[in-house]
């Protein structure tokens, strides 16, 4: 009975992502660098957080948006860190991890046929969503642009059917960001249009060079912010997404979030009120690491003569690759075959990303330097 199943869904495939790493789990001896996983625990006191809810038999519903006290703490973090007001008892929304925000925001605003604008390369979780509205994903190459979406870019695309604009920086896979002028740049083009934005900021607490800026600041009444404590608090498997946005848009995605998943996990919610008020500065330690690994695997990549743009946040390189030869799937199963080093093919990250692998640096940096010695022998190797 599988031709009885939604035709979009069986069109649908697993993320290139998993698909390589699951390909390659298992093997003997792998150095893997693929997936985007912290490497640090959840901070003690998070954990300890969520052991008393579970204590005390905080095991009910919350209301469907989640905790007010949370609401509050997550307000409260989005206007000192980012200098943007959101009203926490309706314009904020917890959610089951970053993926769902995105999910359900999606499916409130995208009808069939409308057109959702994305940077090539992307982070492969969007475009599965969009086609499952019965929207379009349109790609603009932003490879010759230092991987950053621009005013100038995007104008030439929109059209009556374009509905909403994704701006997902930091950037996976490449890793940077934006900076307050070209985000008003984008704000200021899209002032009289009828577009939404879709500002997906989970990596917004690792940002190595300057604070991260918001497109929320300068269009805020137009604007879906996606963040999360995933990547700043090493809490992947709390699942505890944010979504922020005016009440217009907000009290439809929550009709949408309800009969999704009711509410985030009471336990994970006040794990995560924990991280957002006596944890708010839980990722400077962590984010001083991770620019540690960053500027060692640069200078690393640079000495091998790839060719990459440095990023500015997440923990992310694109690396080129050398071979032109060679897509991406070939190269890296090579890699993992004569070299035993796992990293992601770029052509996981639309066909924009073919000619690159993603190398993630959230590891030790013993585990990071035996990685690069690997990679750096298989280059000298097959480059004859």
């Amino acid at each position: 009975m599988e031709h009885l199943i939604n035709n979009r869904v069986k069109q649908l495939e697993i993320s290139g992502i998993r698909k390589f790493f699951n390909m390659v789990a298992g093997t003997e001896d792998m150095i893997s660098l693929t997936i985007g996983q912290p490497d640090f625990p959840t901070p003690a006191h998070v954990k300890e957080a969520g052991k008393k809810a579970i204590d005390d038999n905080f095991t009910s519903y919350t209301h469907n948006a989640g905790l007010l006290e949370l609401r509050e703490a997550a307000a409260d973090f989005y206007k000192k860190k980012y200098s943007v007001d959101y009203n926490p008892s309706s314009e904020v929304i917890v959610t089951t991890g970053a993926s769902e925000a995105i999910d359900i925001a999606f499916r409130t605003i995208l009808e069939e046929g409308t057109e959702v604008i994305l940077p090539g390369p992307v982070y492969p979780g969007y475009e599965p969503i969009v086609r499952l509205c019965d929207a379009k994903p349109v790609y603009i190459d932003t490879r010759e642009h230092q991987f950053k979406l621009t005013a100038e870019l995007i104008e030439p695309y929109i059209n009556d059917k374009t509905r909403c604009i994704v701006l997902p920086y930091p950037s996976n896979p490449t890793g940077v960001s934006m900076n307050e002028q070209e985000l008003y740049d984008i704000a200021a083009m899209l002032e009289k249009k009828e577009i939404f934005v879709l500002a997906d900021e989970i990596y917004s607490e690792l940002a190595f060079e300057r604070p991260h800026a918001s497109i929320a600041k300068f269009l805020r009444d137009k604007t879906i912010v996606i963040n999360g404590l995933s990547k700043s608090h090493a809490m992947t498997g709390w699942r505890i997404g944010l979504l922020y946005a005016p009440e217009y848009i907000t009290k439809h995605i929550l009709k949408v979030h309800q009969y999704n998943v009711t509410c985030a996990s009471s336990i994970s919610q006040a794990a995560a009120l924990a991280a957002l008020t006596n944890g708010l500065d839980d990722s400077v330690p962590m984010r001083e690491e991770y620019r540690k690994r960053r500027d060692y695997v640069y200078k690393r990549l640079l000495e091998m003569g790839l060719e990459t743009v440095k990023p500015d946040g997440a923990f992310y390189f694109f690396v080129k690759i050398p071979n032109v030869n060679t897509n991406s799937f070939e190269f890296a199963l090579s890699l993992v075959e004569e070299a035993k080093v796992a990293v992601v093919p770029g052509s996981a990250f639309s066909s924009l990303g073919e000619g690159y692998f993603r190398l993630s640096y959230a590891y030790s940096l013993e585990t990071l330097e035996e990685g690069l010695n690997r990679l750096q022998d298989y280059l000298t190797k097959n480059r004859g």
